[in-house]
């Protein structure tokens, strides 16, 4: 996720015109388990307008969006504007993807200010690297544990976002169990459906392992034969299991739809995903 995108005139220009900055809470209600979108799988439509494009996204339906790690290179008056277009809208951002930079200890000020003022709850780490050892994956989770401490203090929390690679064993054990085991139980370990999938692993049993720390999912499908590019409900993820166990087991706060590409349009994309999961979770 290492496309750049900033505020445009045209954006920036927009986010203007809308209402103060609000004070309402983003937690969200206790009856209703949000839907959102993580802005990668628009990130064309995105870097062209950002404005826009979360307008189209809120006019479908989504609840929350999800921003990717080029929010990080902001300012604080950008990131106020982009709040005040959520507020308007009526739509939330729980949670953002970043690079280790925003858990570095120069880093992590900048990622706490910014998250506070687009009222996130999880500062989520979205990729470690390809580590070749357990003890690196156990730096990993000490960094993690680390920059979690900071962010308790400032009313938020670390998360981990897994891909492929933590699927795969290292010296006998999987890199994401080693996550797991060594981080505070306050750290949320966001899920990704769809990479769990290719690299043959069990979405349902990772969650029923691990009650409570699953609270929020990237609901990416996958299929064998079109691998990330199929819609959501078009391949393999066991959906009305997986999610009655995130429900019931993981802790879920709030889903995102994530997709990596398709047949169609970003937008039409976002919109076609979404009414699958409405069916699906009805």
């Amino acid at each position: 996720m290492n496309e750049q995108f900033a505020l445009s005139r045209r954006s920036f220009l927009s986010l203007i015109a809308v209402a103060p900055l609000g004070v309402a809470t983003t937690t969200p209600a206790a009856d209703h388990i949000p839907i959102g979108l993580e802005l990668y799988s628009v990130r064309g439509a995105l870097q062209k307008d950002l404005s826009g494009t979360v307008r189209a996204v809120a006019k479908m339906g989504y609840d929350c969006v999800e921003f990717f790690s080029p929010y990080y290179r902001w300012t604080q008056d950008e990131a106020k504007q982009v709040r005040r277009e959520l507020d308007d809208l009526g739509i939330h951002c729980y949670s953002t993807h970043n690079d280790l930079e925003s858990f570095s200890p120069t880093g992590i000020g900048k990622a706490i200010d910014l998250n506070h003022i687009l009222g996130a709850r999880y500062i989520v780490l979205a990729s470690a690297g390809d580590l070749s050892s357990i003890d690196a994956w156990k730096r990993v989770a000490e960094t993690l544990n680390k920059a979690d401490e900071t962010m308790a203090g400032q009313g938020l929390h670390a998360g981990y976002h897994n891909h492929d690679v933590e699927w795969r064993p290292v010296e006998g054990q999987k890199p994401l169990e080693v996550i797991a085991a060594n981080t505070a139980k306050s750290i949320m370990l966001q899920l990704d459906v769809g990479t769990c999938l290719e690299a043959g692993s069990d979405p349902v049993a990772w969650i029923e392992s691990n009650p409570g720390r699953i609270r929020s999912l990237h609901l990416k499908e996958w299929s064998p034969e079109k691998g990330y590019k199929v819609l959501f409900g078009e391949g393999v993820a066991p959906w009305k299991k997986l999610l009655a166990a995130a429900e019931s087991t993981g802790g879920v706060e709030f889903y995102l739809i994530e997709q990596e590409g398709s047949d169609y349009p970003e937008l039409e994309t976002a919109e076609r995903c979404l009414a699958a999961f409405r069916k699906v979770h009805a």
